[in-house]
């Protein structure tokens, strides 16, 4: 087993630069893991620098000074968080707190309609079944009321860890954006002369992820706005909220449209019950959900990712787990970043590591 073992690390370890980076990822999944937490702002600034350098070299591209891009990409960015922190963020709380207070009804109209099932499947499920799930139904809401009030209680020291947090990441994104090409130069001043299989590992991601990352921001902003203006011609309650989680649920691939279909025909169904309102709304998601994947994906994402469907499915489980939010939105990156690092990891050929005989 250690020959084993030994022979395995020779062939995949024997190149410097190969251990080098090992080191290097190693050092920064412990830095995430260990310390993640307390760098957060430091890491929201950074990836909103990313995603708005794509608009500061357009602008350079078209002869203004890298001080007026930024400026200019900078000015926009605060001035859309700030229509978001004032306008979208209120109007979706407020409907999340009259869906909540609307949830018992909600629950009780429920309870009436599952009572009709054993009257007319009696051989498949009791009465008793059903008064079972509609008491686990109210204990999962009482305990989402229990964690509101709980949430409510504590929310000193959540909302004062926001406003530092408001303050900062603004003030990082910008220095991000301004001393990013500096910061990127004093980096790889740090690493060996000799990193092709680094560059090789940076080319291959560098447009890729950029691409995939600014695409789906886009898309995300496209399709909530789109869904919402739709959802409020159509008259459905709570359109912003629902607006939000169309949106979001580009993130996850294949699962996400499923997913949140569940809440929007729901909440169609008991505002309007199997009407023609509810056949119209239905329709239009329909076209939203087949606009988006059809069209829009097509014309954001100029860059396929090459990943089978499992390995993005993993990918979203496994980083979503570890990283919650952001690690479902670069759960795609990631897996990428991995099977890049994969391909460009040099490797010993077998014979050269055979014994003589």
């Amino acid at each position: 087993m250690r020959k084993i073992l030994s022979k395995w690390i020779e062939r995949y370890f024997s190149d410097e630069e190969a251990l080098l980076l090992f080191v290097l990822l190693a050092g920064a999944l412990a830095v995430i893991l260990t310390i993640g937490q307390m760098l957060t702002p430091v890491f929201a600034g950074l990836i909103l620098a990313f995603l708005m350098q794509g608009a500061v070299d357009w602008l350079e591209s078209r002869k203004l000074t890298h001080m007026w891009s930024v400026s200019l990409v900078f000015v926009v960015f605060v001035s859309v968080f700030l229509a978001i922190l004032l306008f979208v963020l209120p109007l979706v709380w407020k409907q999340a707190g009259n869906l909540f207070n609307e949830l018992p009804r909600i629950l009780s109209e429920v309870q009436q309609l599952a009572l009709l099932l054993p009257e007319k499947y009696p051989n498949m499920i009791s009465v008793e079944q059903v008064n079972e799930l509609i008491n686990l139904a109210a204990n999962e809401l009482s305990k989402l009321g229990q964690w509101v009030v709980t949430f409510s209680i504590n929310s000193i020291g959540t909302v004062v860890a926001l406003l530092i947090y408001l303050v900062l990441v603004p003030i990082l994104v910008f220095f991000f954006l301004k001393d990013g090409r500096m910061l990127s130069r004093w980096w790889a001043s740090l690493l060996p002369d000799k990193r092709e299989m680094m560059t090789k590992v940076w080319n291959e991601m560098d447009d890729q992820i950029a691409n995939y990352v600014r695409g789906k921001v886009i898309e995300i902003l496209i399709v909530g706005s789109v869904t919402y203006v739709a959802f409020i011609a159509l008259g459905i309650n709570y359109a912003a909220l629902l607006g939000i989680m169309v949106g979001l649920s580009v993130l996850i691939p294949y699962i996400g449209a499923a997913l949140v279909t569940v809440p929007v025909a729901l909440i169609a169904f008991f505002q309007w019950g199997w009407g023609n309102e509810f056949m119209w709304l239905m329709i239009a998601y329909g076209i939203i959900q087949a606009l988006d994947g059809n069209v829009l994906v097509p014309l954001l994402f100029s860059e396929a990712v090459n990943l089978h469907p499992v390995s993005i499915i993993v990918a979203v489980l496994l980083f979503g787990g570890l990283w919650g939010f952001w690690g479902v939105f670069f759960a795609i990156p990631l897996a990428t970043l991995i099977k890049a690092i994969v391909n460009a990891w040099p490797k010993a050929p077998v014979q050269a590591l055979a014994a003589p005989d």
